[in-house]
């Protein structure tokens, strides 16, 4: 191997020879599935779950100003994102765009790091899904069995030790996980449709927690509008209160998770109909969007309810309870329910597509992660592998810990991004860009500046689990996938060519075949 293997980047016409070929995936998404899709994955256990916690504990009034922040930052990287999706418009997202700039070390630390963002995170919407389901049924007058409803295993913080719950599996989520698994398997068309029925559904309940909450909201409910404070920032868990950051900035980095998905988009940029154009439109289309929404929702549940008595579970239906609707809570529940089940089916739907790319490049086995069906076109063999692990961790271990750990994780995805456009616009300065980022280095640099801001408004330890996970990684990387590099091979065959050397390490010799 080369001195700077690890740095290798891959030609950009190389990307786009990856667009046909027998394992290319069927374009069937236009602009108004590809935001659906990025709206799917945006909107769900966000809106309904995180809002309360963070709005209570963490930033108080302050936290429509938390998504404010968050999403401009998002939409700083979404630029980035679309200026990538419209050049290259292949399977991967991040995976592939670092590959062309930064080099293939990155390119896999970034692809791993995507697993796990979209694995442990589709885990952890699935429990969500499990209680608004569960909540469903009690409105019905039914309830599900202690043994069948939770995760078999809790952590307590305590003893630091993982007990047992009394009950076997969380058999909903893992029947969520198993439905949605078989829908990605059949087709792209069949689960674009299935998410756009999701998200009308959601979408109607969102405008309809706007539109009623809007006249129970008590102005003197936003006061103190940041009880904790504008900031949060911590270097390592200095700076933080009580162990943990607090104040808007802190906000902004919790609540994170709720925009985690918009990057999904550029992942099915391979089945998008006219990816040149729909990409951008879908990736910065679907942000505004959830911005706006969220913004609208934080500004009716801190007016309708003081931040001190929000409902750190379910904050949004508890807040309609405690003004005496409490018809809404079922309402609110449904869609929850509804909501969630198109955040999982986008996010399972990435994870097999970020495999597919690294599987063509030869870091992880072709035979299985690239394996595409010859009758649905889809990544079926990774997208069955990636329901069967989703609905272990789903089914039977405690994801809380987890979830700020897929925030760090994609955080870094988006700080790689940004500084990858920068390093292409001056490596590849004639490169066909259909969409541009605008005012580069400038756009770029503000992303990576806010993304490393929210990563220091997160507590100590998951800087501590984010670098375990990529040490993980990096043990796979040298035990496997940098001698299986298919761009290695290619440049240690092209040496040998140069040098006259035979692949059998003898000097070749054009008048003895056999030497």
């Amino acid at each position: 191997m080369a001195r700077n293997s690890l740095f290798r980047t891959k030609a950009l016409k190389d990307l786009l020879g990856e667009m046909a070929g027998e394992h290319r995936l069927r374009r069937a998404l236009g602009p108004v599935s590809l935001t659906a899709i990025g709206v799917g994955a945006v909107i769900g256990a966000g809106i309904f779950v995180t809002t309360g916690e963070a709005a209570r504990n963490i930033a108080g009034p302050s936290l429509m100003v938390s998504y404010l922040f968050a999403g401009l930052i998002c939409v700083f990287a979404a630029m980035c994102y679309a200026e990538f999706a419209s050049m290259a418009p292949v399977a991967g997202s991040a995976y592939t765009y670092a590959y062309a700039t930064l080099g293939e070390l990155f390119a896999w630390i970034i692809g791993w790091d995507l697993i796990l963002e979209y694995a442990v995170g589709a885990a952890t919407v699935a429990h969500g899904w499990s209680g608004y389901f569960q909540e469903v049924l009690k409105g019905l007058g039914y309830e599900l069995p202690e043994t069948i409803r939770k995760s078999a295993f809790q952590f307590n913080k305590q003893t630091e030790l993982f007990e047992s719950t009394g009950s076997y599996f969380n058999l909903p989520a893992i029947c969520v996980v198993a439905i949605i698994t078989v829908i990605l398997v059949i087709g792209i068309r069949e689960s674009a449709k299935f998410n756009a029925l999701m998200v009308v559904i959601k979408l109607a309940t969102i405008f309809f927690v706007i539109a009623v909450g809007l006249f129970y909201i008590n102005p003197e409910n936003y006061t103190p509008f940041a009880p904790f404070g504008w900031s949060g920032l911590s270097f390592f868990g200095e700076g933080a209160s009580e162990g943990s950051p607090r104040g808007m900035l802190a906000g902004a980095a919790v609540i994170f998770f709720a925009y985690i998905g918009f990057d999904a988009v550029s992942t099915n940029a391979e089945e998008a109909k006219n990816p040149q154009r729909d990409l951008p439109i879908g990736i910065i289309a679907s942000l505004i969007i959830c911005t706006i929404l969220y913004v609208a929702v934080v500004a009716v549940l801190t007016g309708m309810v003081k931040y001190t008595e929000i409902h750190v579970d379910a904050g949004v239906a508890d807040a309609f309870t405690k003004i005496g609707l409490g018809w809404a809570q079922m309402v609110i529940a449904f869609a929850g329910a509804a909501g969630i089940t198109s955040v999982l089916l986008v996010m399972m739907m990435s994870a097999p597509r970020v495999f597919l790319a690294m599987a063509r490049d030869g870091l992880l086995p072709s035979n299985f992660f690239a394996s595409v069906h010859p009758t649905f076109q889809t990544p079926w063999k990774s997208s069955i592998l990636v329901g069967l692990f989703v609905a272990l961790l789903a089914g039977f271990l405690p994801l809380d810990a987890l979830l700020h750990m897929t925030n760090i994780g994609t955080l870094f995805a988006f700080v790689i991004v940004c500084a990858a456009v920068i390093v292409m616009r001056r490596t590849n300065p004639h490169a066909e860009r259909p969409f541009r980022c605008p005012l580069v280095p400038f756009i770029p640099l503000l992303g990576i500046t806010g993304c490393l801001v929210l990563m220091f408004s997160l507590p100590v330890a998951n800087w501590w689990r984010l670098v375990a996970w990529l040490g993980v990684g990096l043990v796979i990387y040298f035990s496997y996938s940098r001698f299986h590099s298919r761009l290695g091979i290619k440049e240690l065959q092209e040496e040998i060519a140069l040098q006259g050397i035979s692949p059998a390490g003898s000097p070749a010799d054009p008048k003895n075949p056999k030497g």
